[in-house]
């Protein structure tokens, strides 16, 4: 693929382009096999290849794809009951992100995400609140305000959702329409607070096109899988991305 076309006015390379286009197959195979994880691991790619500025609204962008194709692959999952006081609180949290100035700096905000997705994780015993309506609009509010500044919140959202041990299919359809809300609407805070798109477009396309792919590929994996099983998985992939959290946040 010749991929002048994609980069004029972003800055990359042929070479950072093809691998963030081939990157995003792989990245969307991971969310949908295994619950969540590509779209930080993106990310993390993104944070080395590309200019500081573009980094969260160009992400945004591609993850509001690739969580919307997935969440439609497997729309007939999708929990819509615990997901409207969510829906409810990212509408809530989307303005209030885009325009406050955090006071806290990026580590100090990754180091309490890896601290909530541990505690999350491992509590032997959450409080039933946890789990309601009131908490799931909080968890909206809250994940859709980090979300402007952190990039990821996959763990954070895939953490609330897990003390309602749905099964797998359930689990990643209810996560991807709760990623495809939020994405959406940093998107549209981003483009009208003036970031430019444009330049990025073709790029985003090409990305969304392998994304779609991995994202049809990791759903047929995600069927065959057993549910205790996959709900032993998430929790060491939610560990091993809270400690990264955590590490990131304590190292300069």
């Amino acid at each position: 693929m010749d991929f002048s076309l994609l980069l004029s006015g972003t800055g990359l390379s042929g070479l950072s382009a093809a691998t963030l286009v081939l990157a995003s197959f792989f990245t969307s195979f991971v969310s949908a096999a295994f619950g969540l994880g590509g779209g930080l691991a993106l990310l993390a790619l993104m944070a080395q290849l590309m200019p500081a500025a573009a980094i969260i609204p160009v992400h945004g962008l591609v993850q509001l794809a690739s969580n919307f194709g997935r969440a439609g692959l497997l729309l007939k999952a999708v929990d819509w009951h615990r997901l409207w006081p969510f829906f409810s609180g990212a509408v809530i949290g989307a303005p209030l992100g885009g325009l406050s100035s955090i006071s806290l700096s990026t580590a100090v905000l990754q180091g309490l995400l890896g601290g909530f997705i541990l505690l999350m994780t491992w509590a032997p015993t959450l409080p039933s609140w946890t789990s309601g309506r009131f908490a799931m609009a909080l968890n909206g509010a809250g994940s859709t305000v980090l979300t402007m500044f952190v990039g990821a919140t996959g763990p954070f959202i895939a953490a609330a959702l897990k003390p309602l041990a749905l099964p797998p299919e359930t689990h990643v359809a209810s996560f991807s329409a709760a990623m495809t809300c939020q994405h959406a609407l940093k998107t549209l805070v981003f483009g009208t607070l003036g970031f430019a798109f444009g330049p990025y477009l073709g790029l985003v396309a090409a990305m969304i096109m392998t994304g779609f792919a991995g994202t049809w590929v990791g759903t047929r994996l995600l069927a065959k899988r057993d549910g205790q099983a996959f709900h032993t998985l998430l929790k060491w992939i939610l560990t091993a991305l809270a400690i990264r959290l955590l590490f990131v946040s304590l190292v300069p």
